[in-house]
């Protein structure tokens, strides 16, 4: 990944002119970012594009304390949010490492352009604190991590406010010298009221492996939950969006 140089510390600029052997400065600020192209967008288990393709992107800013800003975007179909068939995601967060340890925590903000278009004053807009802590065993990383949307509208189901509570767990690794890397995943949704759960209290599992060249990424994931077989289909289509798929994607990197 390049990373592209934002500020230096009067301290680099002064070495603008020392010798050629010494010491490169670390950049204060780097920005790293992609777009992928994936045959499906699965959010916690369940199909946001009506079981099709989507586009998306992403842009961080993280500064060398730890502090990040993100934003990540993707094609997504109407059910999702009313009228919008894009999601744009803004996250601020931080992230420190303790010997093998991290520990991430942050906030995103999920915004649905046009979602007020059919319904005039309809706002699926809503935040969602996380954390996470991730600690290394060798080229092995175990990933636990909880987020938590306080009482916002556009959680509502049934009531006029609703929270959601989301946990997982993610274990990740890579084999040296292949390029490859797998990954197993496992999520809970606490909440069986909010627009988030769909209802119901249920869990997603997912299998992925993936293959880099250079700045490009080659993924595939088997996906499942434990919606039964036509309980979450898309109004539009009638798919059944929370059963298992496969899931084929390419990305780019810089």
């Amino acid at each position: 990944m390049r990373n592209i140089i934002l500020g230096m510390s009067a301290l680099a600029l002064a070495a603008v002119s020392a010798p050629a052997f010494a010491e490169e400065a670390t950049p204060a600020v780097t920005i790293s970012g992609g777009a992928t192209l994936v045959s499906d967008y699965r959010f916690r288990g369940i199909s946001q594009t009506d079981k099709s393709f989507a586009v998306q992107g992403s842009m961080t800013l993280t500064h060398s304390s730890g502090l990040y800003a993100s934003v990540w975007g993707s094609s997504v179909d109407e059910y999702v949010a009313a009228a919008s068939d894009q999601e744009i995601d803004f996250i601020l967060g931080y992230k420190k490492s303790f010997g093998a340890t991290t520990v991430d925590v942050g906030v995103l903000y999920y915004f649905y352009p046009g979602s007020g278009d059919v319904v005039p004053g309809y706002n699926s807009d809503f935040f969602e604190p996380y954390v996470a802590v991730s600690q290394a065993f060798g080229p092995v990383t175990a990933k636990v991590s909880a987020a938590y949307a306080p009482k916002q509208k556009a959680l509502a189901l049934v009531n006029t406010k609703d929270d959601n509570l989301y946990g997982a767990l993610d274990i990740s690794g890579s084999i040296p010298d292949t390029g490859v890397s797998l990954s197993a995943h496992l999520g809970h949704n606490f909440s069986d009221d909010s627009f988030l759960s769909a209802g119901k209290d249920y869990t997603d599992w997912s299998l992925s492996a993936s293959y880099a060249w250079k700045n490009l990424t080659f993924g595939v994931s088997y996906v499942d939950t434990n919606f039964a077989k036509g309980a979450l289909v898309s109004p539009f289509s009638g798919k059944d969006i929370a059963k298992a798929g496969v899931v084929a994607s390419v990305g780019v990197s810089f």
